[in-house]
Order: structure tokens, then C-alpha cells, then sequence
């Protein structure tokens, strides 16, 4: 029998633990380890993410299943497991989920809030009192052959894949979006810069095929870093010895989670290994960060190339999304690449957080795996997040301003560069110089001492001549050679 009192006008039922009797709302699901939990770790103020909660369910699923087969769970016991993770899976229950992302114990509480609230469910499934673990039994029926030290790594992995699947659609959208503007902006020509200083001309669809190049190689780094979320210390239990876990079980568990999730995982080789150690997060916090690098490099470029849009450099015109000032009439800010870079700056602190985590595990256990699946959690979602509104609130949008393009080029000093080997370097520089003193353009100083015809200038200073590789070889002093006589 459930022991229950009345406190204050509210039924609680009475639980036990090893710490001793706590009251228990009558109601709730989850039990005495996940409300000490709850008091004892009241960090974040947040919920703990719902693909976390789901890994979970069919991480118990999964076992209760193995644990049936191989003789250590009754048929009935087991399938009302299976139908109380089911209605997790299906988002119910998640409520009941009420342990802080950020613990202590290496995710104990987070285990145990699992094993309560699908104990209590399964006991009422079969007709009882929540709280009757004499029914079924939190640690002995759901957490079967299983402990802590393999359930939460192997949902935290899981999770992650679930996280990455979807950051990934977006990076592709966003691959596929950068490209279409490269062919859009292929045939205009514009000024490069290094080191913001003018340097030789561009085209603007080159500018941008860079940037769709840069991304799809972050996505190659993601799907190589994907992989190792797929090595799983499932039935390795708590220092990857398997004790307490049936033979059978160990061999059907992974496979049976495999059938159950429609995921795919392989048992790691070296358990022990794979128990102690955090490395392959690190590796997918490493390429997640490097994606963040180079999104925010290129929100950068775009807030340079859109700036002013009368006083700086206007090569190209961001969508307008909301009023940038409360003082200034007509301010328009460049307000989705910064929220772009705000994400990265976040996603780079993400990542030194779990590489501290990640080598301050001891000897057979890493317990810092809560504020490692915190951060990465966070750092994916909001990876994924910020490429969503970068592609459909500021990409897609973006138009060039092809007269403003060609102006500055053709105002440029940089362009003497491709004159130079046509025209010599020390003349170039001569040129370059009374360009910048007198502040005449450079083809009307080429054209007034008579270096170049027009004609020869339209060809060297073609776009396509000037931003492929090779120079135009045309008639003139540097190129005109005699021929050899046979």
C-alpha cells in the first residue's frame, strides 16, 4: 500500500530512498530521487530538452524489450514499460521531466526522473497506485541491466544526431541559397579588399561562391564528426564491465535500440573506453564551432558590403526587417547577420566549456557529462536556428547595386594591379601615386601619357579578364617580342 497524507490541503503520497521519506505530490509521476534533484540542483531554470527526454524513452524501451527476451523481465511488466515510453515518444509525460539540465552526479537525476515517471505510468497501465513500486520498480524493472554511466551518454549521443540531422538541412538550404546568389551576381565586378584596403578587382558572384564553398565544407566536417556519435557504451553499465548486465542483453541491446529508434548505433569495441572518455563530443562541439566561425565570418562581410548605405561601401542592399533606431528616422540595421555572429560568439564559449568538461573526467567516468550536453545541445539548436533566418530573412533577399560595383572599381587604384604587366611595375606605381595625389582616375592618367589605347584598356580591364586566372596577352611595349629566326 501507497502511504498518503494531506499537507495544507494538497495529497501527497510518502516515498523512500537511501536518504530517507520525502513527500511526494499524489499526482506527479516522477518520484522521491527526481524531486531531491530538483531542490538540490535549481541552476539554469530551464527544462531539459525535449529530444533528451525522448533518447531516454527509447533507450528504456529498448531495454525492457532486451530484457524480456533474454528472461529477466515478466511479459507484462515489460510491455506496459514499452506503452508508458511510447507515450513519451509521442511528447506526453515531458512535464514530468523536471530536473535541472545542469546536475551534478553524472546525470543519476536525470536517469532516475526517467525511471520514475515510466515506473509510476507502467503501474498505472496495469491498474495501480503511482507509487507502488512493489509493482514495478524503478531501478529494478526499468532501469534493468542498465546504469547511469551507459544510459546518458548513449541519449546524449543520440540526441545529438536528432540536433545535427536538422542543423544540417538548414546549412543546406543556406549552400543552396549562397550558390543561387553567386550565378545571380556572377557577371558583376567589384572592388577585393585585403585588410579593408582596396586591393584588385572581383566579381561579386565570386565573393559569394567562396562563401557557399566555405559552408559546404563545414557541412563535410559535420557529417564526419556525426559519426562518432554513433559509437555507444550501451551494456557497458557502470564502468563499461557490463556487471549486472545479462550476456544476451548485451549482445541484443544496441540492435534493439537500432529497431526501436529507426537510428542507427554500433556497441563500441572498447566499452571501458568508450565510458571514460568524451572526445567524440568534443570533435562534433570542434566542427559545430568551426561552421559558427565561418558563418559569422561571413555575416561580417555582408554587414562591411551593405554598410552605410550612402557613406560606406553599398555594394549590396540587405533585406529591411525592423526600425534600427529609436531616435533615428529611416535607420535600417544589418539585424539578422548580427544575430548570426551574437549565435557564434555563444557557440564558441559552448565549445571551450565542454572541452574543460570533457578532459576533467577521472579515471573510469567522465561526471560532467550534463553541462557538455547543455552547452552542445544549445550550440546545435542555435546553430540551426540562426542559418534558418539568415537564409530566409537575409540571403535570399540580398540584391546588388552592379553602378556602385563598377564605380568603385573604376575609381580604384587597385586596379593598376592587372595594368602592371602591360605597363611595368615601376610605371604602375608611378601611376598609382599620382592617382592617389591628384585623385584622378587611373585609366584617364593611362589613357593622358598615352600607355594604353582605350582599346587595349577595355580588354585588360574586362571582368572576366580580370577576376579569372592568366592576363590578356595584348599588343603592347611589355608583350611585343621578336620572333626567332629559323
Amino acid at each position: 500500500m501507497v502511504e498518503k497524507i494531506k499537507l495544507n490541503g494538497m495529497d501527497y503520497r510518502q516515498e523512500n530512498d537511501s536518504i530517507g521519506t520525502k513527500d511526494v505530490p499524489e499526482d506527479v509521476y516522477y518520484g522521491v530521487q527526481s524531486l531531491r534533484a530538483a531542490e538540490n540542483f535549481r541552476i539554469t531554470g530551464l527544462s531539459m530538452h525535449p529530444e533528451i527526454i525522448n533518447s531516454l524513452a527509447y533507450i528504456k524501451k529498448a531495454s525492457a524489450i532486451t530484457n524480456c527476451e533474454v528472461g529477466l523481465l515478466e511479459q507484462h511488466i515489460a510491455k506496459a514499460i514499452v506503452m508508458a515510453c511510447d507515450e513519451i515518444v509521442d511528447n506526453r509525460l515531458h512535464e514530468q521531466f523536471i530536473v535541472d539540465p545542469i546536475q551534478g552526479g553524472a546525470g543519476t537525476s536525470l536517469n532516475m526522473n526517467a525511471n520514475e515517471v515510466i515506473a509510476n505510468r507502467a503501474i498505472e497501465l496495469l491498474g495501480g497506485e503511482k507509487g507502488d513500486y512493489t509493482i514495478v520498480n524503478p531501478n529494478d524493472h526499468v532501469n534493468c541491466g542498465q546504469s547511469t554511466n551507459d544510459v546518458i551518454p548513449t541519449a546524449g549521443k543520440m540526441t545529438s544526431l536528432k540536433l545535427l540531422e536538422n542543423a544540417g538541412k538548414e546549412l543546406r538550404r543556406l549552400h543552396s541559397a549562397l550558390c543561387q546568389k553567386a550565378k545571380e551576381f556572377n557577371h558583376i565586378i567589384k572592388m577585393g579588399r585585403t585588410q579593408l584596403q582596396d586591393a584588385v578587382p572581383i566579381r561579386l558572384g565570386q565573393e559569394f561562391q567562396a562563401y557557399a564553398d566555405a559552408v559546404m565544407r563545414d557541412i563535410h566536417r559535420i557529417d564526419n564528426a556525426i559519426d562518432e556519435m554513433r559509437v555507444v557504451n550501451l551494456g557497458g553499465t557502470a564502468v563499461g564491465t557490463g556487471i549486472n548486465a545479462d550476456e544476451q542483453y548485451l549482445r541484443r541491446i544496441v540492435p534493439n535500440l537500432n529497431q526501436v529508434s529507426g537510428m542507427r548505433f554500433v556497441q563500441a569495441f572498447d566499452l571501458i573506453d568508450a565510458t571514460q572518455n568524451l572526445d567524440s563530443f568534443v570533435a562534433v562541439s570542434g566542427a559545430v564551432k568551426a561552421c559558427a566561425v565561418t558563418l559569422s565570418k561571413i555575416a561580417n562581410d555582408l554587414r562591411l558590403l551593405s554598410s552605410g548605405p550612402r557613406t560606406g561601401i553599398g555594394e549590396i542592399n540587405l533585406p529591411a526587417k525592423q526600425n534600427g533606431s529609436s531616435i533615428m528616422p529611416g535607420k535600417v540595421n544589418p539585424v539578422i547577420p548580427e544575430v548570426v555572429n551574437q549565435v557564434a560568439f555563444n557557440i564558441i564559449g559552448n565549445d571551450l566549456t565542454i572541452t574543460m568538461a570533457a578532459e576533467a573526467g577521472q579515471l573510469e567516468l567522465n561526471a560532467f557529462e550534463p553541462i557538455v550536453f547543455y552547452c552542445l545541445f544549445q550550440s546545435i539548436d542555435t546553430l540551426g536556428y540562426a542559418v534558418n533566418t539568415f537564409v530566409d530573412n537575409c540571403i535570399t533577399g540580398i540584391t546588388a547595386n552592379e553602378d556602385r560595383c563598377r564605380y568603385l572599381v573604376e575609381n580604384s587604384v587597385g586596379i593598376i594591379t592587372a595594368l602592371c604587366p602591360h605597363i611595368g611595375y615601376e610605371k604602375s606605381a608611378e601611376i598609382a601615386k599620382k592617382a592617389i595625389q591628384t585623385g584622378e582616375p587611373v585609366m584617364k592618367l593611362i589613357l593622358k601619357e598615352g600607355l594604353l589605347t582605350p582599346e587595349e584598356l577595355e580588354t585588360i580591364l574586362d571582368p572576366m579578364t580580370m577576376t579569372e586566372p592568366g592576363i590578356s596577352r595584348i599588343d603592347s611595349p611589355m608583350h611585343k617580342t621578336d620572333k626567332i629566326q629559323d
